[in-house]
């Protein structure tokens, strides 16, 4: 059993526009920190930021425009707390506390990857999937239901009819889609708006790896600090999690699928 959403979801756009805001945070300085929260819908978008380097409010005007379309952008932004910056200062070691879990993708899973992505390539609206052995629930906004019944036989499609979707009807919120973005492996913490020094990225980003490389379930835990994690120095970990970024195209790019790409 498994949900997927596609990137035009509102709380996917949330996580994109968060990605961007951490995107150009690394532009502006060296391994910035950053921690973005975002709340969007119905014409306005909430930016809360905290972080080492400092926005202007036309750059996240212009990344929320962008990517959502919207206008109208309330922000705020605060320094990274002094005590939190100072565990980078001698050493790079664990941002954060957290527990955990890679694990291998499944057959299902990659099933509905392969239908979100193909359906998303023919109608870019908001769409939201769910595969329950052989039970595929489709509902797509902005689509005919004819349509898709002739591809997908069996389906349940658009239960309620035909619907448009998108932040006019909905809000997106930071974070809230983990399971479509980490399948098995969701713990607590959330993959986006987040820089590399947070073990809700890096460390999720790693035993994800380390699950599709050994093809077994991964746990780990981690405490603020911690210089060694999984065995490894943690900034190999970043290391590690930083080429993951780069290959996928930065943190916008992350975004729009997570993990379970």
């Amino acid at each position: 059993m498994f949900e997927k959403v596609n990137p035009m979801h509102p709380d996917k756009i949330a996580d994109r526009i968060a990605g961007a805001i951490v995107d150009l945070g690394y532009k502006k300085v060296n391994n910035p920190k950053i921690a973005v929260e975002i709340l969007i819908g119905h014409e306005t978008c909430s930016v809360v930021i905290e972080s080492s380097c400092h926005y202007h409010y036309g750059e996240i005007q212009e990344i929320v425009k962008r990517i959502a379309g919207v206008g109208k952008v309330i922000l705020a932004q605060a320094s990274q707390d002094e005590n939190l910056a100072a565990n980078q200062y001698v050493k790079f070691r664990c941002g954060d506390n957290g527990i955990f879990k890679g694990s291998p993708v499944t057959k299902e899973q990659k099933e509905l990857i392969k239908i979100s992505r193909d359906i998303y390539s023919k109608y870019n609206k908001d769409g939201k999937y769910i595969l329950d052995g052989s039970r595929l629930i489709i509902c797509q906004s902005n689509a005919k239901t004819k349509e898709l019944e002739k591809e997908y036989k069996g389906a349940t499609i658009n239960p309620l009819g035909y619907w448009t979707g998108g932040l006019d009807v909905d809000t997106g919120c930071t974070n809230r889609k983990l399971g479509s973005d980490m399948g098995n492996g969701v713990t607590g913490g959330g993959l986006h708006g987040k820089d590399l020094s947070k073990a809700d990225v890096s460390v999720n980003i790693y035993a994800h790896l380390k699950a599709q490389e050994t093809g077994k379930k991964v746990n780990i835990s981690c405490a603020i600090g911690d210089e060694i994690v999984d065995g490894k120095h943690y900034s190999e970990i970043v290391d590690i999690a930083r080429r993951y970024i780069d290959q996928v195209g930065g943190f916008e790019k992350f975004a729009e699928w997570g993990l379970l790409r």
